[in-house]
């Protein structure tokens, strides 16, 4: 019975708002519609000298890219270094902690990569 009742108050409320919301809708003609659209291109074209210059844009990008990538490879470098340099020298307590911590280092070198690549086509895509 509960059940049944709880069933009819959410039916009710949600009867209500939905009685309680205003759809307007408003009606314009395809001659006004085309005519917007028509006066925003021009608009864009009478603006053309303020437009971004894209080799410039891709240069930045390229610039911040290699540079993000060559901090990215030398991190994951360094700390696969020193984890290896541990696994190599450390008793089997270390060994087991270097192991742990080989899951967390990997997951951020796929994300780090995959991002870098996903970047990458990206601005391949653009172009």
């Amino acid at each position: 019975m509960k059940k049944k009742t709880t069933f009819i108050f959410f039916m009710v409320i949600a009867f209500i708002i939905l009685l309680s919301t205003n759809v307007i809708v408003q009606a314009t003609s395809l001659s006004n519609i085309f005519g917007g659209a028509q006066n925003f291109v021009n608009s864009g074209k009478a603006n053309s000298e303020n437009a971004i210059n894209t080799e410039i844009l891709s240069d930045t990008s390229n610039l911040i890219y290699n540079t993000f990538v060559i901090i990215g490879v030398c991190a994951a470098v360094i700390v696969g270094a020193i984890l290896g340099l541990k696994f190599i020298m450390g008793s089997v307590e270390e060994k087991v902690k270097v192991k742990e911590s080989l899951v967390p280092f990997i997951i951020g070198c796929v994300v780090l990569f995959g991002a870098f690549g996903i970047w990458r086509l990206v601005i391949i895509l653009i172009r």
